[in-house]
C-alpha cells in the first residue's frame, strides 16, 4: 500500500502497520511525542492499523488536539493512582487552575500532602513500567453493570443517554473507565507532570502545547479559586452535579426551574457588583470590564448598566473599539498581518486624555470609528458627566494597567467576565471553557455575522491567541470576577449548534474540532422550549432575542 506522510514523504509498505511503528522513523523530526495521527481526514489513535492507500498527518504535543489526548491520557492516570493509594475513593476532576486541572477526592478521611506524594509517586511506577491503555467495546448494559459495581454513579447517569448500543472502555492495569476521546497507547508517553496539595483537593499540573515537554512554575490564581468554588456553590443550589443530572432534570420537564434559578443566581451576583461599586461611588469613577471572546461581557455590561441605576447611579459607556488608530497605522503581528487584538492598535494617548478630561467635569467629544474606511471620525456632539455618573468601558485590555496609565488606581474598578464552564459529562470527563465559548459564538456568527461554524473554527486559534497574549495574563488584576457560564446553556445551544457543525466536511481541516464537540454534545438532551429564557439572559447574546439589541 501506498502512505502519503503529509509534510514528509510518500512510501510504500507490503503489510498492515500500525500508526505507532510508522511514528518509529520520523518521532525525530517533532520536538515532543506523536500522540496521534489524522488519516484521510480522520482522527486515529496509535493502535490504529493502516490496511490501505491512505494520507497521515501525525499529531504531537504541540497542537491542542495532541494536548487534548495527552491531558485526558493523564487524567487516567491520576484516577488510577489515587485508587490505588486510596481504595474506595471517588475522584472528581473539576475544573482548570494556574496551568493545572483542579480534582478533589471524596474519601473516609480528608486528604493530607503525604498522601498527594504518594500519590504522585504511584503514577511514575506506573509510567516508568509503560502500562499499556486498552480499549474494549461492549454493549452499553455492560458498561453500567461494570460502573454500578465501582460505585461510578456520575457514569451511570450518563451513559443511560447514549444513543448507540456499544461503547468503547479504556482500561488501565486493571481499572476500566470511559472517557469522551481518544487515548495514548500506553502510560510511558505521561512523563510530564506533577501534583500539589491543594486545599481541600490536588492540582494536577500538566505542560502547555506551547511548551509540551515542560511544567511550569505553579501560579496562584486566588481570585479564580474563588470564582471556581462559588461556581461549586450554585450547582449545589441547582442539584446538578453533571450532565447525566442536568438530563434528568429536561427529561422529567424541570428545565424551567433550573434556568429560572440560574439567572436569578446571575441577578444576584450582578447586583452585588452593582452594591460595590455604589459604596465607593465618589471614587471609583471608570469601570472596566474585560474577558476572553464569548463571554457575554456586553450583556453582562447591561445588566449592570440597570442594577447600578436602581441605586441611583447614571452610567455611561464608551466603547474602546472607538479609539482604534486608522487602519493604516495599526501594528503589524508575527504573520504580516494587522494585529487589531494588540494594545498598540489602540489610541492610548487620545483615550486617556479623555477620560482624565471627563473625570475632571470637563467637556470632550468622543470618536467613533468607521470599520468601513478604517478611519476614526467625530461625533457631532460634546459630552459631560456628573459625580453620579460612572464611565463603563468593555473591552479585552480593561484588565491592562497600561490601557488607563494616567487614571490612578482609586478611581478604576476591573471586573473579570468569562463563561467558567458550570458543569461537566461526569467527574472524569471535562467541558472546556473553551469549548463552552466557542460553541456561543459558533451559534451568534451564524444569525449575526453571516460566519459558518467552518469560519469560526478556522479563526477560533487566533482568537485564542489573542486571549493568551491580552486577556488571561490579567486576570488576577480584576477587582471581581463574574463567571458567565449558564448550567442550562449547552443544552439550549445544541439544537442551534448540531446542523451547523455537521455542514464541515470530512476533509476539511476544522473537521476533527467539529467532530470533537458533537461527540460530546451527544450526551446532552436539547431544551426546545426557549420560553423561560429571559430576555436580559446572557445567553439571549448568542441565540438572539436580547432585550438589549435590536
Amino acid at each position: 500500500m501506498n502512505i502519503t506522510i503529509k509534510g514528509f514523504e510518500e512510501i510504500s509498505i507490503d503489510k498492515t502497520i500500525k500508526l505507532m511503528e510508522l511514528t518509529e522513523d520520523y518521532q525525530h523530526n517533532f520536538n515532543s511525542p506523536i500522540i496521534a495521527a489524522i488519516v484521510d481526514g480522520n482522527l486515529r489513535e496509535l493502535t490504529y492499523v493502516l490496511d490501505k492507500d491512505c494520507e497521515v498527518e501525525f499529531i504531537d504535543m504541540s497542537t491542542e488536539t495532541g494536548m487534548k489526548i495527552y491531558l485526558r491520557s493523564l487524567i487516567f492516570l491520576f484516577v488510577k493512582a489515587c485508587h490505588d493509594v486510596i481504595p474506595n475513593c471517588q475522584v472528581r476532576v473539576e475544573h482548570s487552575l494556574g496551568d493545572g486541572l483542579y480534582s478533589e477526592l471524596m474519601a473516609e478521611e480528608p486528604i493530607d500532602e503525604e498522601e498527594v506524594e504518594a500519590i504522585e509517586n504511584r503514577m511514575r511506577q506506573l509510567v516508568e513500567k509503560d502500562v499499556p491503555i486498552k480499549k474494549y467495546k461492549m454493549p452499553i448494559e455492560d458498561a453500567l453493570d461494570i460502573f454500578k459495581k465501582a460505585g461510578m454513579q456520575d457514569k451511570v447517569r450518563l451513559l443511560k443517554y447514549r444513543k448507540e448500543e456499544y461503547i468503547n472502555i479504556y482500561e488501565l492495569d486493571g481499572m476500566k473507565n470511559y472517557f469522551y476521546g481518544y487515548m495514548v497507547p500506553s502510560t510511558g508517553y505521561l512523563r510530564w507532570f506533577k501534583l500539589r496539595f491543594y486545599l481541600p483537593g490536588i492540582i494536577l499540573q500538566h505542560p502547555s502545547k506551547t511548551n509540551p515537554t515542560y511544567i511550569a512554575p505553579y501560579r496562584e490564581q486566588p481570585k479564580l479559586s474563588s470564582i471556581f468554588r462559588e461556581s461549586n456553590r450554585w450547582a449545589q443550589i441547582l442539584g446538578i452535579p453533571d450532565v447525566g443530572a442536568l438530563n434528568d432534570c429536561i427529561r422529567s420537564g424541570k428545565s424551567g426551574e433550573v434556568i429560572r434559578i440560574a439567572e436569578a443566581l446571575h441577578e444576584k451576583k450582578i447586583a452585588q457588583i452593582a452594591d460595590i461599586i455604589y459604596k465607593d461611588s465618589e471614587q471609583l469613577r471608570i469601570i472596566l470590564i474585560a474577558g476572553p471572546s464569548s463571554s457575554g461581557k456586553t450583556t453582562f455590561a447591561q445588566r449592570l448598566i440597570v442594577q447600578l441605576m436602581v441605586n441611583g447611579l447614571k452610567p455611561i459607556s464608551i466603547s474602546l473599539d472607538d479609539y482604534f488608530l486608522d487602519r493604516d497605522k495599526t501594528p503589524l503581528g508575527e504573520d504580516g498581518k494587522p494585529n487589531f487584538e494588540a494594545l498598540e492598535a489602540i489610541d492610548l494617548k487620545l483615550f486617556n486624555q479623555q477620560l482624565t478630561r471627563l473625570i475632571q467635569g470637563k467637556e470632550v467629544i468622543l470618536p467613533k470609528f468607521n470599520f468601513q474606511t478604517g478611519k476614526r471620525e467625530y461625533r457631532n456632539y460634546p459630552i459631560k458627566i456628573e459625580k453620579d455618573q460612572p464611565i463603563i468601558i468593555e473591552g479585552i485590555h480593561g484588565l491592562n494597567e497600561h490601557l488607563t496609565a494616567s487614571i490612578p488606581k482609586e478611581n478604576k474598578f476591573k471586573i473579570y467576565v468569562s463563561a467558567l464552564t458550570q458543569i461537566n459529562l461526569d467527574n472524569h470527563n471535562r467541558i472546556s471553557t473553551t469549548d463552552t465559548r466557542l460553541l456561543r459564538r459558533i451559534v451568534r456568527d451564524s444569525w449575526s455575522r453571516a460566519a459558518d461554524a467552518k469560519k469560526t473554527i478556522s479563526i477560533w486559534p487566533s482568537v485564542m491567541k489573542g486571549a493568551q497574549e491580552n486577556i488571561f495574563p490579567y486576570q488576577e488584576e480584576a477587582d471581581i470576577m463574574f463567571n458567565s457560564a449558564l448550567v442550562y446553556e449547552i443544552p439550549v445551544l445544541k439544537k442551534y449548534v448540531v446542523p451547523l457543525l455537521k455542514q464541515i466536511k470530512i476533509q476539511e481541516p476544522e473537521y476533527i474540532k467539529a467532530n470533537h464537540l458533537l461527540k460530546f454534545l451527544e450526551y446532552v438532551e436539547p431544551i426546545e422550549y426557549e420560553r423561560d429564557i429571559p430576555l436580559t439572559s446572557i445567553i439571549r447574546e448568542f441565540i438572539g432575542g436580547s432585550c438589549f439589541y435590536e
